[in-house]
C-alpha cells in the first residue's frame, strides 16, 4: 500500500496554493460567491496579492503585510451561515493541501481573525 502524505506549509509557493483553493472554494460556493462580487466588489488581483502577503507574514514571518485586515472585512456578514462557510472552506483549502504544525496554525489564525471579525461587527 503506497501511502502518499501532503507537505506542511514551508514555502512561498505553498502559501500561494493555499489561498488559491480557498478563493475557487470560496467563489464556487453559493453561500460566499455572490459576497465577493455584490457586496464586496473585490479586485482580484489586488486581493490575491494581499493575501499571499498576509499568510506570508503570518506563517512564514516574511513582515511583506502591514496593517490590519479585519477593517476591510466588518462591511461583509460576520456571523452564523456566512462564518462558518468561510472557516469551513479555508479548513478544507489547508486540508486538502497540507499537514504538518504550519497547517494547524493557519487554521488557528483563521478562527482567530474569523472571531474579531464577529467581535467588531457586534460593537
Amino acid at each position: 500500500m503506497i501511502t502518499t502524505s501532503t507537505p506542511d506549509i514551508r514555502t512561498e509557493a505553498d502559501i500561494k496554493t493555499l489561498i488559491n483553493s480557498f478563493c475557487q472554494k470560496a467563489n464556487g460556493d453559493e453561500l460566499l460567491a455572490p459576497l465577493f462580487s455584490a457586496v464586496a466588489q473585490i479586485h482580484w488581483p489586488n486581493h490575491l496579492t494581499g493575501m499571499y502577503d498576509f499568510w506570508s507574514s503570518v506563517l512564514l514571518g516574511t513582515n511583506r503585510h502591514a496593517g490590519d485586515p479585519i477593517p476591510r472585512h466588518l462591511a461583509l456578514p460576520a456571523s452564523g451561515p456566512h462564518s462558518q462557510r468561510w472557516i469551513s472552506l479555508f479548513f478544507k483549502a489547508v486540508e486538502d493541501n497540507f499537514t504538518g504544525s504550519k497547517a494547524e496554525e493557519a487554521k488557528k489564525k483563521a478562527k482567530s481573525i474569523a472571531a474579531q471579525i464577529q467581535q467588531n461587527t457586534l460593537r
